[in-house]
């Protein structure tokens, strides 16, 4: 995150803020109170891939709008942020206009924001953040109404009016990096005639062609090859060991997490009619 910033607006200064083709989400709070929260395309783009095929690439996004589906697959995760933030402001005033919002509901556009935010006040947490730099980068905007309508904590400590802000990257951060990504091993891939498949049932042998146990292809769930290895065990199960070092393909970004050196070996048909 390069740059955070957290100030007072008023509802029409909101509606200016939502950058083109970001995804815009409704928040709902205590006492029927409303939120908003925008996410750049660039940002939402390196949050889906990283949830998908766990890296992050540096292919600009599409030019498109944002779906449901986008929606619903970082509704969790905008959920657990706001958990996080608030319960690192508990002992802070700040808790007040940051407790009990969560998602509530995917905007295609910006223009009915006029007509469900109330015309007040908003305390507004604008970041600028950055993904598996230099992969993506994008604006990351919190708004909820100042005048707040949350719990009060039970003992105000003096802390630094930009606590609110530090607390909310780190939440933002940790939700990013725990995002799982599921892999393949193939064993092989085989064609066969549509009525063949149709008519299969157990016990029917299947011809692997060329495949070999010693050359198994690890893959992301779009088929990517990521590294090579080899049939083994491990603890009496079959697992693959790792030929050599994960080697991304040229339009793939490294991402900074953790690999496992030993997967769940499955095998992928490939069906042709």
């Amino acid at each position: 995150m390069v740059d955070l910033r957290m100030n007072r607006r008023s509802l029409a200064e909101v509606l200016e803020l939502p950058p083109d083709r970001a995804l815009i989400v409704m928040l709902e709070g205590p006492k029927d109170a409303l939120g908003l929260l925008v996410i750049a395309p660039e940002v939402l783009a390196g949050i889906l891939e990283m949830q998908m095929v766990g890296r992050i690439s540096a292919n600009p996004p599409l030019t498109r709008r944002p779906t449901r589906t986008d929606a619903a697959m970082v509704s969790g995760l905008i959920d657990r942020a706001l958990d996080g933030l608030e319960s690192e402001v508990l002992q802070s005033s700040d808790l007040i206009w940051t407790s009990g919002f969560r998602y509530a509901s995917f905007l295609e556009d910006a223009r009915p924001l006029a007509l469900l935010l109330e015309d007040i006040t908003y305390q507004v947490l604008q970041a600028e953040v950055i993904l598996a730099e230099p992969a993506k980068s994008g604006v990351f905007l919190l708004a909820l109404p100042a005048q707040g309508k949350g719990r009060v904590p039970k003992a105000i400590e003096t802390a630094p009016s930009r606590a609110a802000e530090m607390v909310f990257e780190a939440a933002l951060g940790e939700q990013v990096m725990e995002a799982s990504a599921d892999l393949v091993a193939v064993l092989a891939r085989t064609k066969l005639p549509l009525e063949m498949v149709l008519n299969l049932k157990p016990g029917d042998p299947l011809p692997l062609g060329s495949a070999a146990l010693d050359r198994i292809d690890i893959e992301t769930l779009t088929g990517t090859r990521l590294v090579g290895g080899k049939l083994g065990q491990n603890r009496g199960m079959r697992a693959v060991r790792l030929a050599e070092s994960a080697k991304p393909a040229a339009h793939v970004t490294q991402f900074a997490a953790p690999v496992s050196l030993v997967t769940t070996l499955s095998t992928q048909i490939k069906m042709a009619g």
